[in-house]
């Protein structure tokens, strides 16, 4: 589990290209400090396993690999990505770790397009366009996961092609890639577990209750 707090700006060294998936391999001497073949971290988002064929110590230089199936590119941005790209790359919690954001699973949902960008004298509001069906799970002040990133969502329009907004402060910009992505970039969006398994456990009582 991740709580979306990036804990630094990685870079996409390499990508080797398979029949049914992709090999990437990418630079973060910060995650890969206490990494080990199958170890969990998060590239934008989405929940990657280390892997390590050879048994050696593959990890020197602070890089890692990992592969990512097709599911993971067909339902996530990692397929747009090129080596020499930034990318948020988070390690999961530890047990006794401080909660700083919220429950993040590192499971894409879908993916949402920057809309917008409108700077401010301390922060900067983006606008993200938000899957016609993940927009139930979505509501103002509560949280969604953009890129890896835990953020709050300031505002949000419903309606036949809904979008949010969130609240950017200097240190989510200078420290994580929303601060230098333009409008028409794709961004991983996960929203928050709690809601769908409210929804589905409701739903489920309706059932019995009927």
């Amino acid at each position: 589990m991740f709580t979306g707090i990036i804990e630094e700006l990685g870079e996409i060294v390499a990508i080797e290209n398979l029949p049914d998936a992709a090999r990437y391999t990418v630079r973060g001497p910060v995650v890969t400090s206490d990494a080990v073949h199958g170890a969990s971290i998060a590239v934008n988002g989405v929940c990657l396993t280390v892997i390590d064929e050879t048994g050696a110590a593959s990890l020197k230089g602070g890089e890692f690999t990992a592969d990512v199936m097709a599911e993971s590119l067909s339902r996530s941005s990692l397929g747009d990505l090129k080596p020499g790209d930034r990318v948020n790359l988070e390690r999961p919690m530890v047990a006794d770790g401080r909660f700083g954001g919220h429950i993040v699973q590192g499971h894409v949902d879908g993916t949402g397009t920057v809309l917008e960008r409108i700077p401010g004298e301390h922060w900067e509001l983006v606008r993200v366009s938000l899957p016609a069906d993940l927009a139930r799970y979505v509501v103002e002040k509560g949280s969604i996961t953009v890129d890896g990133i835990s953020l709050t969502v300031s505002a949000i329009t419903d309606g036949e092609q809904p979008d949010f907004t969130v609240s950017l402060i200097p240190a989510t910009l200078a420290q994580t890639t929303l601060g230098v992505k333009q409008p028409g970039a794709r961004v991983n969006l996960e929203v928050d577990v709690i809601a769908k398994y409210t929804e589905k456990l409701l739903g489920a009582a309706a059932g019995d209750a009927r």
